[in-house]
């Protein structure tokens, strides 16, 4: 009698409460910034459309760790997702990293050529390793940034560059270009360039004057170093568990949320990279000749991370193809 008491009362349960799923999101994005202000927003308006049933709470500024921290946290149960970078997302499906193949772009219409053919590959490739995306926002290209002028590959000698820990693609560019670089955790860096640790960054714009390391550099040079991307996922099997009509919720209002994110932080970029000039920082310009050395060199480090098998062929070979269309007029 007790069993079929239990049993009828879960069968008297409103299906509401049966649903109801709370989604961890940890990221390394500062509390406060557009970025979480625009995800705290639409967290709101899913739980309102699904009358509570499904909530959001974020972790952000880094108190869950950096990407890798995340990820093995998302593994073992103890979040439900996070915003992840290129790199991050490199740790759950390498090829999501294709974006952030260093010197590949050189303009923002290239950039949106691609995507335009790539994005949704990518998101259904995620899918099917497990993970569950809405979009990707635009993370803006990365500068060199240190306190002498770097314009030319010999200019690096005898500097002390960072790199994020776990960046393959950092890494590998600038070892290509005889540089050993030094890694280090976001939260890091800032210390390391006033302590003289590090004295040079590769960074956005956006990034240099909200983590405040635009203080401590001197010159730019401009030249995008590569192209970067945030974007959260969340696990499938969690995202799986909710009703067909919450998941189209939860698809509809983040996928608006991230093409809104994805336009403002483009604005957000051109805005920071104008108050990079007016504070001061100098932005200097490689030569022709100089910006050929630099791909040459970095173009040897990509195939070789291909050959190693970090990021696939396949996947390379696709991207370059949209680009050189792009280039060629062949659109």
């Amino acid at each position: 009698m007790r069993t079929f008491a239990v049993a009828l009362c879960c069968l008297l349960l409103p299906l509401g409460a049966v649903q109801a799923k709370t989604f961890k999101i940890a990221t390394i994005v500062p509390d406060g910034t557009r970025w979480m202000k625009e995800m705290k927003a639409g967290a709101e308006d899913i739980k309102m459309r699904t009358h509570g049933r499904v909530r959001f709470r974020f972790y952000p500024g880094g108190v869950m760790g950096n990407d890798k921290a995340v990820v093995r946290k998302m593994r073992v149960g103890q979040l439900s997702g996070g915003a992840l970078t290129g790199g991050g997302l490199a740790l759950i499906y390498p090829d999501a990293q294709v974006y952030s193949l260093p010197m590949a772009f050189t303009s923002h219409e290239e950039v949106d050529y691609v995507r335009g053919k790539m994005d949704a590959r990518l998101i259904d490739a995620l899918y099917q390793a497990g993970y569950v995306s809405f979009g990707f926002s635009d993370g803006g290209f990365a500068y060199l940034m240190s306190n002498a002028p770097l314009t030319t590959i010999a200019d690096l000698a005898g500097h002390k560059v960072w790199v994020p820990e776990g960046d393959v693609f950092s890494q590998a560019a600038f070892e290509a270009v005889h540089v050993s670089p030094i890694p280090l955790p976001l939260a890091d860096v800032l210390t390391g360039l006033q302590t003289g640790l590090i004295d040079t960054v590769a960074s956005s714009p956006i990034g240099a004057l909200a983590l405040q390391w635009h203080t401590k550099v001197k010159y730019a040079t401009d030249m995008p170093l590569m192209y970067l991307i945030g974007t959260i996922v969340l696990k499938r099997r969690d995202f799986d568990r909710l009703s067909p009509a919450d998941q189209m919720v939860v698809r509809e209002v983040m996928s608006k949320v991230f093409r809104r994110l994805d336009r403002l932080n483009r604005e957000d970029n051109g805005r920071a990279l104008a108050a990079l000039k007016a504070q001061g920082i100098t932005f200097v310009e490689p030569t022709p000749q100089a910006r050929q050395a630099w791909r040459e060199a970095v173009g040897a480090a990509v195939d070789k991370l291909v050959r190693q098998g970090t990021i696939s062929r396949r996947i390379t070979d696709t991207f370059y193809s949209y680009l050189n269309a792009y280039r060629h007029g062949q659109r």
